[in-house]
């Protein structure tokens, strides 16, 4: 058996065989547990404390005070639940239960339908599996041999999921519980102390509305009675102040069915939105951008040579008038890109920035409309700068200090950065891309901004630097703000 060379998080270089597991390499002091270590990283990627190492690399041991910590708990605590729901209605059905936003959910078909009166019955058949100390156990599995457990168990979500899935299939097993699972996960069910079972929603299995609802199982999972409590009260205080009740109750705006996604902003609203579209307007005249306006409908062969009909077209809402085909823009690029075209401008005109707040359209599945975080209808702070290859550096420093200056006086201060780079499925040459990523990286150390990169996430037409802000007292509370942060505010681009 070879030997293979660990570099640890205090510096300390070890050799082990190949084969070793983390849990053998905890130094003193450090202990497993709920409170304790929870998994390993090896080499940035998760790794259960009980699988063994076939590769050296740089190994460090993770607790739940790491966002990895916190995959790991809830991931397992998901399972945990499904577990439960099993064994108490064996014949329903598994699909998928990731960890999420503070905390995971499970989508279940099941004949039973959830109340919130089947929680605390759910929640103590968890607590008595976690007591059962189950050792959760990683096995690869062959394609074929996975068909026939997931054939024998019922188990037709998962069997659908096989189909789509290459080799290299594991499966995790707790006591006689299965799940087709990468994982990774905590080594026992009785690290999982003190957990809840939060809410229940409809789910389309595969976010598709032509295929069954299932249901949809919200939960949360803390180390500690103090942490799950304090937990609660902050979803208590943002159901309290969830923008749909404070909107509905100071008459600022309104939802209606006549009009999904689309919000409806009432006089006392319009005051709101007027003062904030000042500010706007100031603060992008002091920074050298010129506003203008693009229409809401263009003819199709636009979002043709634009490449939206191809990458985008999906998401589009189209129109049919005089035997023409228009479309309501989704993006204002290729309007801004006809105002930048209808006059020539010299190099010397540049930079040239031009900014809207321009009304956009996109379509999005009914199951996941929310409030003002997800809808099909908005009005994105959008701006495009005309710049030479050399000055998109530059350019690009410009406009991230700008979004902290905008973002820091409306109070927000809590948010993450991301390089989102090349994704699959995009235009334009490699060369361009590698100019244009590098110049956006270069700006961002440059001004020594800590950012995650993103690799494959950018938009079909260029890299981008995305901005995540999170809600004022919670941003993953199902049903109350939003599962998982997102941008709210469009970013500028050059």
């Amino acid at each position: 058996m070879s030997d293979i060379e660990l570099k640890l998080a205090d510096g300390r270089s070890v050799h082990a065989a190949s084969g070793t597991i983390p849990k053998d390499l905890l130094g003193d002091g450090q202990q497993i547990g709920a409170t304790g270590v929870l998994a390993a990283l090896l080499d940035g990627q998760i790794w259960d404390l009980y699988r063994p190492l076939e590769t050296g690399g740089s190994l460090r041991f993770i607790t739940f005070s790491d966002p990895e910590g916190k995959f790991v708990y809830w991931h397992s605590a998901a399972h945990l639940m499904a577990h439960a729901v099993k064994e108490l209605w064996p014949e329903s059905q598994l699909a998928i239960g990731p960890p999420i936003a503070d905390g995971f959910y499970y989508d279940i078909d099941s004949a039973h339908v959830f109340l919130p009166e089947d929680f605390a019955v759910i929640e103590e058949k968890m607590a008595e599996i976690a007591k059962r100390a189950l050792r959760l156990k990683r096995r690869d599995i062959k394609r074929d041999e996975a068909v026939a457990l997931f054939k024998k168990m019922g188990e037709n979500y998962k069997l659908e999921m096989i189909e789509t899935l290459e080799e290299g299939l594991t499966i995790y097993e707790q006591g006689d519980f299965v799940d087709l699972c990468r994982g990774p996960h905590l080594d026992s069910t009785s690290r999982i102390k003190h957990f809840k079972i939060l809410s229940v929603a409809g789910a389309y299995w595969r976010g598709d509305e032509h295929n069954k609802m299932l249901q949809r199982l919200y939960g949360t999972a803390y180390p500690t009675k103090e942490q799950l409590d304090e937990h609660i009260r902050r979803i208590e205080e943002a159901k309290r102040r969830d923008h749909r009740k404070l909107g509905r109750e100071l008459d600022l705006f309104s939802f209606h069915v006549e009009a999904p996604g689309s919000v409806f902003l009432h006089p006392r609203g319009v005051i709101i939105w007027d003062e904030i579209a000042s500010y706007w307007k100031e603060k992008h005249r002091q920074a050298g951008y010129q506003e203008i306006r693009t229409p809401l409908v263009l003819n199709e062969e636009l979002w043709h040579r634009s490449g939206h009909w191809e990458h985008y077209r999906e998401n589009m809402y189209f129109t049919e008038v005089e035997k023409q085909m228009y479309a309501l823009k989704p993006m204002n690029c290729p309007g801004h890109l006809l105002v930048y075209q209808s006059r020539q401008v010299s190099y010397r005109e540049l930079p040239l920035k031009f900014c809207e707040l321009g009304i956009v359209h996109r379509y999005e599945k009914s199951g996941v409309l929310h409030g003002m975080f997800r809808v099909r209808v908005f009005t994105q702070d959008d701006a495009h700068i005309f710049v030479t290859p050399e000055q998109i550096e530059e350019e690009t420093a410009k406009v991230v200090q700008f979004i902290f200056e905008m973002y820091r006086d409306f109070g927000f201060e809590d948010f993450r950065i991301e390089l989102s780079t090349r994704p699959p499925k995009r235009v334009g040459a490699d060369e361009i891309w590698d100019k244009a990523e590098l110049a956006l990286e270069n700006a961002l150390k440059r001004l020594q901004v800590k950012y995650q990169l993103n690799p494959g996430e950018g938009a079909f037409y260029g890299p981008k630097i995305d901005f995540h802000i999170h809600a004022s007292i919670y941003s993953g509370i199902p049903g109350v703000i939003i599962d998982e942060p997102e941008p709210i505010i469009g970013s500028k681009k050059t």
